[in-house]
């Protein structure tokens, strides 16, 4: 009787033993987990318009992914706050809603802070300055602002070329007609549907390189004109993206990709 009890008596104490030390043993995995680095980077929607060549477009001789300036640049932001940009491409126009909506966590798209961006989202600090110009065909006899007068000017819809197109065309009693996106007003001035188109100088640039028949000169009053990352109201990576892109200026990576990527019209 007494040999059975003790035997009982061990079989019950090696179990809590094997029990203590599988809770043990899953206590210690738990950690190793939470020590070894296997914690998932955030994931953040970055929304582009990729016609809008240097800053962000497609090189389809290449690969279909969007390349340019903002989206090496995003890239690097994303390096700084831990997390993984993923690139979306999106009408220029739409780009806003799209960040009120929730549809995306940025927009990085050449874009420039105004008042009515500026009420429904926020914009980080500037990290690129531009300037305007108007490019017309070269056989236009377009040659200066006055010579505009009656003709019909293409700018993309939503942009701060539409405002000011809108100026230009009030001073010398010009049309202005939208257009989704940045290649559409070139192919109209190639057809003659448009006679002249405003761009920023960093990308009207690309077109004269690859046309022979256009020209450009710049918009006799230059707006202030800087880009900006934008983020939803009240969002903290606000100071998140400003803190990154302070030091990415500090290291001078956003100087080496305006080396590697812009130039200013000639």
């Amino acid at each position: 009787m007494k040999n059975k009890f003790f035997m009982l008596m061990l079989v019950l104490v090696i179990g809590t033993l094997a029990a203590c030390g599988a809770k043990n043993d899953k206590a210690s995995d738990k950690n190793s987990n939470a020590s070894g680095g296997t914690e998932q980077k955030q994931v953040l929607k970055v929304g582009t318009s990729s016609d809008y060549a240097p800053f962000e477009y497609v090189d389809a001789a290449k690969s279909e992914d969007i390349i340019g300036f903002d989206i090496d640049l995003i890239k690097l932001v994303g390096d700084k706050i831990g997390a993984e940009m993923q690139v979306q491409d999106i009408d220029f126009n739409s780009l806003v809603p799209a960040l009120q909506a929730g549809k995306v966590d940025v927009v990085i798209s050449g874009m420039s802070p105004n008042k009515e961006r500026e009420e429904v989202v926020d914009f980080s600090e500037k990290y690129n300055q531009t300037e305007q110009v108007i490019i017309v065909k070269k056989d236009s006899g377009i040659k200066k602002e006055a010579d505009l007068a009656g003709k019909k000017i293409g700018v993309q819809t939503a942009s701060i070329q539409e405002k000011l197109g809108n100026t230009i065309a009030e001073k010398v009693d010009a049309t202005v007609e939208g257009r989704t996106r940045i290649p559409e007003i070139i192919q109209d001035m190639m057809s003659k549907r448009l006679d002249a188109g405003i761009l920023e100088g960093g990308v009207a640039k690309g077109y004269l390189k690859t046309n022979d028949k256009l020209v450009a000169f710049p918009v006799e009053e230059q707006p202030e004109d800087f880009k900006a990352i934008a983020v939803q109201k009240g969002s903290d990576l606000k100071d998140k993206i400003n803190k990154a892109l302070k030091e990415l200026t500090d290291e001078g990576k956003i100087k080496e990709l305006e080396e590697k990527w812009l130039e200013k019209v000639e």
